[in-house]
């Protein structure tokens, strides 16, 4: 059995095991579908099944993330019978494509939306939808409005964050921290953009001003474990070739860094590059994601912790609920203690830290993703 068939075969034990402790009514199995944006996937089985029409809307599909994503829909869509179509955004930050997606899915009659939101200007669009009668799941990305969105399926981004912002203060071992962050965007708000830097910075022990804010902490004081200098912010766009522009600007400004966070790990990829070409070969780049190119960056010492999310879950279970709704009039619910469903995280290193929970690299790759 080669590596990739274990990851797959992995992936669907933990998908069986989640679905039973946590989601009993979502419950998924199936094959998968392709499909590519704008198209519509799936099958029917009988006269009400053919009315169940979801639109996914992706960020990008370049992204390894949002492709999986896909892939969790398209195979939920053929379990559950639902027409599933698809469409994305031409970059990360793409409001308008996603908008127009949106008025589409209304003038087809579509029974429900899953979107990631790329940016404010698509909430709009989304309340207008909600009151044309579609309900309304945001996947990974909340939105800043309450009134978007009927319910959140995401990772708990502020704890992704801190898992390894935890696990860096570990590592230092009380050394000093001179820290460049590698943010998604320096031109809108999106809340997993704040919730995974905020998150770090909180794990290291590093006090934050705004929680929404990224940027406006003070750039030096002291972490849980010693100093910290916070040489930037740069934004990258969550994209190698970001990661690396970022990264070469925050090195001329100090090319004393040692610690990188990174919003994801195409980012944390593009940072090493930058490092690489610098001749910086003793620096702790760290991440979010947990895809299988990130798993595999972990285990060769290119990313020293990453916290996994599992964008196939969020999309299966969206495509599910909404089906279950149709069929019964049955809503999900958020989980206990939050207002979103959390589809899980965990902090996976080949390095474990003292009173840090994680999964090792072997783990890790059973049930990545990409």
């Amino acid at each position: 059995m080669n590596r990739h068939t274990k990851r797959r075969s992995g992936r669907q034990l933990m998908w069986k095991a989640v679905a039973v402790a946590g989601a009993a009514a979502l419950t998924l199995t199936g094959c998968s579908n392709s499909g590519t944006d704008d198209t519509t996937t799936g099958a029917s089985n009988t006269p009400s099944d053919a009315e169940i029409g979801v639109s996914l809307i992706l960020k990008t599909t370049t992204n390894p993330f949002f492709v999986a994503m896909q892939e969790g829909a398209e195979e939920a869509a053929a379990a559950e019978g639902v027409n599933l179509t698809v469409a994305a955004g031409r970059a990360d930050g793409d409001e308008e494509t996603q908008i127009q997606a949106i008025e589409n899915a209304i003038s087809r009659g579509d029974a429900g939306i899953l979107i990631t939101p790329s940016g404010q200007a698509v909430e709009e669009a989304l309340i207008k939808a909600r009151e044309a009668g579609l309900y309304v799941i945001a996947l990974d990305t909340p939105p800043s409005s309450e009134d978007a969105v009927d319910i959140t399926f995401a990772t708990d981004n502020f704890l992704a964050g801190e898992l390894i912002g935890e696990w860096t203060a570990s590592a230092l071992d009380g050394g000093d921290a001179v820290i460049a962050m590698l943010d998604l965007f320096d031109d809108k708000v999106v809340s997993v953009d704040y919730a995974r830097d905020q998150g770090f910075l909180t794990g290291m022990g590093i006090d934050v001003a705004d929680p929404q804010v990224n940027g406006d902490e003070a750039k030096t004081g002291s972490y849980s474990g010693g100093s910290y200098t916070i040489v930037g912010n740069q934004a990258t766009q969550g994209a190698e070739d970001g990661g690396r522009t970022a990264m070469e600007l925050l090195l001329a400004q100090n090319p004393d860094i040692n610690v990188v966070y990174t919003i994801n790990e195409p980012a944390a990829y593009g940072a090493k590059a930058a490092l690489d070409a610098a001749g910086k070969t003793d620096v702790l780049i760290v991440s979010v994601d947990g895809g299988c190119a990130g798993v595999d960056g972990v285990a060769s010492g290119v990313i020293g912790a990453t916290s996994q999310q599992y964008p196939l879950k969020m999309a299966e279970l969206g495509v599910a609920a909404i089906a279950e709704l149709v069929r019964t009039g049955t809503t999900p619910d958020v989980t206990a203690g939050l207002d979103f469903f959390n589809t899980g995280v965990a902090l996976v290193t080949d390095n474990p830290a003292d009173g840090v929970d994680s999964i090792d690299t072997t783990a890790g790759s059973a049930i990545c993703w990409g």
